[in-house]
């Protein structure tokens, strides 16, 4: 029913808001965004500030696919429409990851979700086999770290666009012998922090071993791929919570 989704559309909403300015660290981000905004109208030559294309990234580089934002032509007032409207989706992109951040103090200072200190099986018994204990103790808590990554639609959709533009990248490189530009997709798929793909395939690729620098930084992408679904999947956790559920 139309009223029942909006119902349900309005509560998440607010919670959406909620993450993104009830919390110093979702709130700093928002200030250091409004001041990158600032600083790039009044300061538009210095290179010493924040760039709010990255600050907002990676969610703000689906810009980069529509035809209308900062240097469409079109006279005065098509030109502020653009800018307008590029403004606005950044700072939709602000808010989605302020909330992730806040959804991830939330997380922290928050209880546990169900189950997620709920104590092993014979993990109240003296164990003969300390170290397969040790084992299974580890893989259990990397899969409850992770799980985030994968419970939830908003983290796999984003987990098989990262996928995709490895995919490609990959293909470039070692099929067609001629990776281009094709690097680029999975940077800005796991920016921020896709910088740090960068530095890790930099000495493989001025080594003897360079032809496993395509691979190197793929690797490195993944893991930064990983960490952003991580923090999607607190977000969608943080947005169900409290939700009410229908009736059974």
């Amino acid at each position: 029913m139309p009223h029942a989704s909006r119902s349900r559309r309005l509560p998440r909403l607010r919670k959406l808001l909620a993450l993104a300015t009830d919390n110093w660290l979702a709130r700093g981000y928002l200030a250091v965004f409004a001041v990158s905004v600032a600083a790039m109208f009044l300061l538009p030559e210095s290179s010493f500030l924040p760039d709010p294309l990255m600050l907002t990234a990676p969610l703000s580089f689906l810009g980069l696919f529509l035809p209308f934002g900062p240097g469409t032509q079109g006279g005065g007032a098509v030109e502020a429409l653009a800018t307008g409207f590029w403004l606005l989706q950044l700072l939709l992109c602000a808010l989605v990851n302020a909330s992730v951040l806040g959804a991830l103090v939330a997380r922290s200072a928050g209880t546990a979700p169900p189950g997620a200190h709920d104590p092993l099986p014979g993990a109240l018994a003296p164990s003969t086999e300390e170290g397969a204990g040790t084992a299974r103790s580890g893989r259990s808590r990397l899969r409850v770290l992770l799980a985030p990554a994968v419970d939830n639609w908003l983290a796999r959709g984003y987990l098989a666009v990262v996928a995709a533009s490895l995919g490609f990248f990959l293909f470039a490189a070692y099929v067609r012998q001629d990776p281009g530009f094709a690097g680029i997709w999975p940077l800005m798929a796991t920016a921020p922090l896709s910088f740090l793909a960068i530095l890790v395939s930099l000495p493989v690729e001025y080594s003897p071993l360079s032809w496993l620098s395509p691979l190197a930084f793929a690797m490195g992408a993944a893991l930064c791929g990983l960490f952003n679904a991580v923090l999607l999947g607190r977000l969608a956790r943080g947005l169900r919570a409290g939700e009410p559920r229908p009736a059974v």
